[in-house]
């Protein structure tokens, strides 16, 4: 199964943050994303205008609802940017990089 087919999993409170092994191995399913600081993904998508920009960030927003997992967005004229990190342990986890990779599968 691929990270895009997993459902992201809520954790806990005081739940661990991924190692860096673990990190490098989910960063291999994930080009063009950046782990930022070792905290958080960071990644842009070029789009040909404003409206199509919105219009995948409106599909993403979609993801993060059903997944009850929440990336913080940038927007503008033919971009959109995601960032994403787990809050509660103010890390990264393994749900992060499932909202990632779903995320690209729905830039496809």
């Amino acid at each position: 199964m691929t990270l895009s087919q997993e459902t992201c999993i809520p954790c806990r409170d005081g739940a661990p943050t991924l190692s860096q092994a673990e990190l490098d191995a989910l960063m291999l399913e994930l080009p063009g994303w950046q782990v930022v600081d070792g905290h958080h993904l960071l990644k842009s998508w070029p789009f040909a205008d404003f409206q199509q920009a919105l219009e995948w960030v409106n599909r993403a927003g979609a993801i993060c609802e059903a997944e009850g997992h929440h990336a913080e967005f940038t927007l503008g004229w033919g971009h959109a940017e995601a960032l994403i990190y787990t809050h509660k342990v103010d890390g990264l986890t393994r749900a992060d990089a499932v909202l990632a990779a779903r995320f690209d599968a729905a830039s496809a």
